[in-house]
């Protein structure tokens, strides 16, 4: 199978548009044409995670964070990541970065997390914003039902857990061709009146493209009428972080202690205590300092991060117990989840988990 193909059936799960804009996701290095020998799976593609590849005969390396990040303006091996890119470059193996686009996903880090703590009724903490769009277009009644199957297989109509969502209005629109014009109905310097359908459906704006030029081509008319709109609703089915509920409140050091056993910790790192009980907590993996606000807003009685600064701490009020878990340890079933998601895609064809340490951060306890 070619690397294209396989990046086409990932993305058939993890959406790459997902991601945040600052982020660096997709094939970082690799030819689309290559055939895959086999997937490594890791956490960070670092130089000892290519020889892994190499050791197992894996061309391609899936990984979560980005190895390159900024750009690289030379490839001489004078530090960790040019060393990594060029060895796998040397050695043809691909990697593919994950990382914002699985952060942002319903059931990715986050809910990896919230799965781990045992968490009921799991919502996004900083759903999107700005990224829903509204497109009508009008339709010959007779062709309205061609139009439809051919914006739900662009991807338009997809509401949260729901697909092929969209409303119709019947009406009379009216058009006169005029010379130069091939009408499909009518005749020129004629108004013409038709029975029609106003189709509305709802899309993610990275889908647009797809989606308008799926409509053009099953749509009869020479001109189509159409409109897109931008909302202002949120997205609540993508977005950083989530929050859910435990079905029994615990008291604030049994949570930690609960918290400190499901992920294996030597330390956590956290706020004050106020005296209240574990519900509700939200969670964000990685460097999650900027979602203490919205979980305090969304009533969470504790908040499960990484890479918390001093005066962040401060930002409780009292409200909420702040835990900073560490960046890695947040983010550490990362592996296991995308594992379980390449082998469910190719189940004839040899995935890998790697076993290679990448986090940097070390404890003297």
């Amino acid at each position: 199978m070619k690397l294209r193909t396989v990046i086409s059936k990932i993305e058939e799960r993890i959406q790459i548009h997902q991601a945040e804009d600052f982020d660096n996701v997709g094939l970082l290095c690799g030819v689309p044409d290559r055939e895959v020998s086999g997937i490594l799976v890791c956490h960070d593609a670092l130089e000892n995670v290519v020889e892994e590849a190499i050791e197992k005969n894996c061309n391609l390396i899936v990984c979560f964070h980005p190895i390159i990040f900024s750009g690289l303006k030379s490839l001489t091996g004078k530090n960790y990541v040019e060393r990594a890119v060029l060895k796998a470059i040397e050695n043809k193996i691909a990697i593919y970065a994950i990382h914002t686009a699985f952060d942002n996903d319903f059931f990715g880090v986050n809910a990896g997390i919230c799965n781990q703590l045992g968490l009921k009724d799991l919502k996004i903490l900083q759903p999107k914003k700005n990224n829903l769009k509204q497109l009508t277009v009008f339709v010959p009644k007779e062709h309205s039902g061609k139009v439809k199957e051919a914006l739900f297989s662009a991807g338009a109509g997809s509401i949260g857990f729901y697909d092929e969502c969209s409303f119709t209005i019947n009406g009379n629109g009216t058009f006169r061709p005029i010379e130069g014009s091939n009408p499909f109905s009518g005749q020129q310097n004629i108004r013409e009146n038709a029975d029609e359908d106003m189709i509305s459906v709802i899309f993610e704006d990275y889908k647009k493209g797809q989606i308008v030029n799926a409509m053009k081509t099953a749509h009869p008319y020479e001109e189509v009428a159409y409109q897109i709109y931008s909302l202002d609703n949120d997205n609540h089915h993508s977005g950083l972080g989530m929050y859910g509920d435990f079905e029994e409140p615990m008291d604030e050091k049994d949570f930690l202690k609960f918290v400190k056993e499901k992920f294996n910790l030597e330390i956590i790192r956290h706020s004050d205590f106020n005296n209240k009980k574990i519900k509700r907590v939200g969670v964000l993996g990685g460097s999650g300092a900027s979602g203490i606000k919205s979980a305090i807003s969304r009533k969470c009685d504790a908040y499960l991060t990484g890479d918390v600064k001093y005066h962040d701490f401060f930002m409780t009020e009292s409200k909420m117990l702040i835990c900073d878990i560490g960046h890695f340890e947040s983010e550490q079933f990362v592996t296991q989840q995308l594992f379980e998601i390449l082998s469910q895609k190719f189940s004839t064809f040899a995935i890998s988990k790697s076993i290679e340490k990448t986090n940097p951060v070390n404890y003297f306890i």
